[in-house]
């Protein structure tokens, strides 16, 4: 039985850790193929279509009691954290932008310590350091260009993510992982929708490299990605969730060096090794017996 459960969390594991994979890959996205200084309006675009496509297959209302805290998630993790990772991936390299996000492990160890006076595991806390600093070793670059707007967006919106992560697993309600998914993607994007309008410049006529980067957004960077995001939230402890965020500023940095020819030097290497042994450490670290899991689909409704 043991071995079950064990084999179970790894294929969690593995199945949570193609979100932040998929969103190692907006940043190439975004400074490629979509309209140069729309971050809001990149953000709106990507939540906002997934929501209502997941909303009206799911056809599932949260509780009355729970719509404060939909909300909350919803800013946290979607409205807030999404304006600031586009102004991040604007202002900063792909792997720069991401970089900071390797403390969110570390910031939901001290939400838990705080909140819940959960002791954060000796082991995760250095696995998770190391983490931070085989990222460093990643990046470092004499050409990076560190904006200071653009460092300051990556640590709130890391700082958003880590207690939107740990909200949603303390703040499980009562929905299908796809429903609870779409109605934080739909919020959000509702929120986002007047700060685009007010200080984003209106589109210009979209290309067809335009519509397919807002269309992978959409169906991979935000329903997918989300839906697989929270599924991991829901049977997995969110300092294991958060440090699979790890794997984003790793997948931008790799597809930055692949495609746009940004360079990987020794220590690089050595960095990216030391991330990779941080993610699986902190992963063996937190396993441990789960609560039951909230079903990953949504039932069809049935017909009247």
């Amino acid at each position: 039985m043991k071995t079950t459960q064990s084999q179970s969390q790894w294929r969690d594991a593995l199945l949570t850790a193609l979100a932040p994979i998929i969103w190692g890959t907006t940043y190439i996205v975004t400074t490629e193929w979509l309209p140069p200084d729309r971050p809001f309006t990149a953000a709106l675009l990507r939540a906002l279509p997934a929501g209502v496509l997941l909303v009206l297959w799911c056809r599932r209302l949260p509780a009355a009691g729970f719509w404060g805290r939909l909300l909350v998630l919803s800013a946290l993790n979607i409205a807030v954290f999404q304006a600031l990772l586009f102004v991040a991936a604007y202002r900063l390299p792909g792997g720069l932008a991401a970089v900071v996000g390797a403390i969110q492990p570390l910031l939901v160890m001290a939400l838990a310590w705080a909140v819940d006076q959960q002791r954060p595991v000796r082991l995760a806390v250095w696995a998770s350091v190391a983490g931070v600093l085989g990222m460093a070793a990643l990046l470092l670059s004499p050409d990076a260009v560190w904006s200071p707007v653009g460092i300051a967006a990556a640590l709130a919106g890391a700082a958003c993510m880590a207690a939107g992560t740990f909200l949603a697993r303390r703040w499980r309600p009562e929905l299908p992982v796809l429903a609870f998914t779409g109605w934080q993607l739909l919020l959000g994007g509702v929120m986002l929708a007047p700060v685009a309008w007010v200080i984003d410049p209106p589109l210009p006529t979209l290309s067809a490299a335009n519509l397919a980067g807002y269309a992978y957004l959409a169906v991979f960077g935000a329903l997918l990605s989300y839906a697989l995001w929270f599924r991991g939230v829901a049977r997995l402890s969110p300092v294991a969730v958060s440090s699979l965020g790890l794997l984003s500023p790793l997948t931008a940095v790799l597809v930055g060096w692949a495609l746009l020819d940004e360079s990987m030097r020794g220590l690089s290497l050595v960095g990216l090794v030391v991330v990779l042994a941080s993610v699986l450490v902190v992963q063996r670290a937190m396993a441990a017996p789960r609560r039951a899991a909230e079903p990953a689909v949504c039932p069809v409704p049935a017909k009247a």
